[in-house]
């Protein structure tokens, strides 16, 4: 019975490390699959796991950035790292019309002799704050001035289209991009990491904004009043508009106003999706803001993921990563933060997401040339793992 049990044991460690083996012989994903199966209690239970799941996709995403803008310097700077996929910020704003079209074209000229594709624009709707913005009427909900800035946003439209821009990136905020200190990591060289803790923000005691208090219904009036007057246009010249969440989200009514993503992340996103069944009415899909309203971003990220991405409404990709969660976070390094970044690569190439993948917030250092060092380190990071979930197919 002794060498009975031997030799059984034998036979399965022999299957196990030729099951191991065939795996190295692989991809990158190809491993990672490995070390997911790799809890099977028998090289049976690795087999039929095998067998039982569907076969990759292929990747459609594409690497990309919003940073920088269109000068040659920077065009130069994306082409060296691989960056062949732009949001070129705006073009030339004109008080009281919109944009520029001739600026705009210059703009995609200039990104063409480096056979970089001018994917995305920013519409002036941005995370500065209300105070901030040249447009601020369309979310303080201040009719006449906001059908004025209705009008030009139209035209930012057809610009786009002209150009042969295909998504337009924005924000619906009151509130700014909200931050309260720096971390310092001596073990990523002393790197910098923007933070927000939200008991420290409350002992700062803000003031409110020019907006004075403001309900999630008020503000989800507000964009339906919007969006009722520029999607017909957007889905006339065929461009899509892509609304980023308020950065973070919050506690309601802080600072006076309840952003439409709080203090339910989720139920946020379905209550914005499902306003207009349009397939140019979507999301730049932040992953780090997102994360920000989730109590464990390393598991909750994905049932977003999936269902926004099986409805077609993820058009941007924002992939910034965090340590931390709801009301207390720092933004990390793409590979230190709570989401594995491999994961979130496949399942958006599982929901055949097709648009561009980019960093938008790295991490600060006040070393020389920093900033573009970080960034190129985000652009290897994602470029890998996107070729990692491809080989997978």
């Amino acid at each position: 019975m002794k060498t009975q049990n031997s030799n059984q044991a034998k036979t399965e460690t022999i299957q196990r490390r030729s099951f191991v083996k065939l795996l190295s012989a692989g991809s990158v994903g190809a491993i990672a699959l490995g070390q997911t199966l790799s809890s099977c209690t028998s090289s049976q239970d690795a087999q039929e796991a095998s067998t039982t799941t569907a076969k990759p996709k292929k990747v459609l995403m594409k690497l990309g950035c919003q940073s920088g803008g269109t000068t040659e310097e920077n065009l130069a700077f994306k082409a060296r790292h691989g960056v062949f996929h732009l949001d070129g910020g705006m073009p030339a704003f004109v008080e009281g019309k919109g944009w520029d079209l001739e600026d705009s074209l210059r703009k995609k000229e200039a990104c063409e002799k480096y056979g970089i594709n001018l994917d995305a624009y920013h519409l002036p709707l941005t995370s500065a704050g209300i105070d901030r913005v040249i447009i601020p009427n369309i979310m303080l909900g201040k009719s006449p001035e906001r059908d004025r800035e209705i009008e030009m946003v139209q035209q930012m439209i057809e610009v786009s289209a002209k150009t042969g821009i295909k998504v337009l990136n924005y924000n619906t905020t009151i509130l700014p991009v909200l931050r309260t200190e720096r971390t310092i990591d001596p073990k990523r060289g002393f790197a910098s990491y923007s933070t927000w803790n939200y008991e420290e923000a409350l002992r700062k005691e803000q003031p409110l904004t020019i907006a004075g208090i403001v309900g999630i219904d008020e503000i989800f009036e507000r964009i339906t009043y919007f969006l009722d007057r520029v999607l017909p246009v957007a889905e006339e010249y065929k461009v899509k508009l892509a609304n980023h969440i308020a950065d973070p989200p919050v506690e309601p009514g802080f600072r006076g106003i309840t952003r439409w993503n709080s203090p339910d992340v989720f139920e946020g996103i379905k209550r914005f999706a499902q306003l207009y069944d349009s397939p140019y009415h979507g999301f730049n899909f932040c992953i780090g803001s997102i994360a920000e309203g989730l109590k464990d971003p390393a598991t909750e990220i994905f049932p977003i993921i999936e269902w926004v991405g099986k409805r077609k409404q993820i058009f941007n990709v924002h992939l910034r990563n965090i340590k931390g969660g709801w009301n207390n976070f720092q933004e990390v390094y793409p590979d230190n933060g709570d989401m594995n970044f491999f994961h979130v690569v496949r399942a958006l190439r599982d929901v055949e997401y097709d648009g561009m993948v980019m960093p938008d917030h790295v991490p600060y250092s006040d070393a020389p040339g920093a900033n573009l060092q970080a960034f190129s380190f985000a652009y290897g990071h994602i470029s890998a793992l996107l070729l990692a979930a491809d080989t997978e197919a």
